[in-house]
């Protein structure tokens, strides 16, 4: 049933038809967390960019987070730019075809892997995403929340009974097609879905109460402050360290603001601090509220000048100054990019 419906409304993607293993895996990690259409012009960006995992591997970190720059969760760049070195410099330059090879490397978990095996080397592999685990949940009517662990183990077990031998890879994008766009997460279509007579959650009218959700706690909120320091019209930036959410971007100096601290002295601290140079703080000039997954921050902006000091790496990776100009060589957060956008606008009026 599902594999006929797939051959008829299988989704048009720039990474299906033919499998390559190395397109197949910067599709899979691009599309973690992210939708199709947001994806697709960043891959056939990635990839025109970095055509195959040497040049993936050959390339620097700036330029993989130049080109990843607006797709957020850098970590994945950052990953899969040390899993392509890994491959050239240990495998030589051939991607796993094992699982269990695949997860040795950087940024490939569980799925990732299954994903690639299935798809790109014909394994029989199952994989658990997002959609995958909304229908298997209706299917079978699992009544417990997909990410308690207990749960996963159970849905992980009935997507590799369900796989057809030799045909694993057309079955879970089936999965994960039928989920994206019929077995939504709210008014799924079950009119059309061509598993409907076999899914036990409509049988009993449950399909828009499942999957149960996990108890959301509230996202912490932090208050971050950022100075955007002159010299003789230039600004200075720094790049973070590589590790953390994130890592290897640059940025303008700055960090959370302490309890009791007014903005203008978070700025100078922070300033002092991260690069060892002193700045005088004049004007906010802007006010950025930016979500990530699992908190909130609101970025207060200012306009400063150099007073003294040499710019050191103290709790960064690097520093530069450059012209307005060049900002756009460089990979920034979208928050630091919505900064670069109001110091690019004119002057209010009135």
């Amino acid at each position: 049933m599902l594999l006929a419906w797939f051959a008829t409304h299988e989704r048009q993607m720039p990474w299906r038809g033919s499998p390559d293993p190395y397109a197949v895996w910067v599709s899979e990690v691009m599309l973690q967390q992210t939708q199709v259409a947001t994806v697709t012009p960043y891959y056939e960006r990635f990839l025109r960019r970095f055509p195959d995992v040497g040049a993936l591997a050959r390339a620097r970190l700036d330029d993989v987070l130049k080109t990843w720059e607006g797709l957020g969760y850098y970590s994945r760049a950052r990953n899969l730019h040390a899993a392509a070195k890994t491959i050239v410099a240990d495998l030589d330059g051939e991607i796993p075809r094992t699982v269990e090879g695949l997860c040795e490397l950087p940024g490939i978990g569980r799925y990732t892997a299954g994903a690639i095996a299935s798809i790109a080397f014909g394994l029989d592999e199952p994989v658990l995403d997002g959609n995958v685990a909304r229908v298997l949940s209706r299917v079978f009517l699992v009544r417990t929340p997909p990410k308690e662990p207990r749960t996963a183990t159970r849905l992980w077990d009935l997507a590799r009974e369900l796989l057809p031998k030799g045909r694993a890879g057309e079955f879970n994008q089936a999965l994960m097609d039928l989920g994206a766009t019929v077995c939504t997460p709210r008014k799924p279509a079950c009119i059309v879905c061509p598993i409907a007579p076999v899914c036990r959650a409509r049988a009993k009218g449950l399909q828009d109460a499942l999957p149960a959700k996990s108890r959301r706690k509230p996202l912490p909120h932090h208050e971050i402050c950022v100075g955007v320091v002159r010299k003789k019209g230039r600004v200075l930036i720094d790049r973070r360290k590589p590790e953390g959410l994130l890592g290897g971007l640059w940025e303008f100096p700055g960090g959370k603001r302490r309890k009791g601290e007014s903005r203008e002295a978070c700025v100078r601290r922070e300033v002092l601090e991260e690069l060892g140079v002193r700045a005088r703080v004049g004007e906010r000039f802007a006010v950025v509220r930016h979500a990530y997954s699992h908190f909130r921050v609101t970025i207060h902006a200012f306009e400063c000048e150099f007073e003294s000091g040499r710019p050191r790496a103290i709790r960064c990776a690097a520093w530069k100054w450059v012209r307005p100009r060049e900002f756009v060589r460089f990979a920034f957060p979208a928050a630091n990019r919505r900064i670069i956008a109001a110091l690019a606008a004119p002057p209010a009026s009135g």
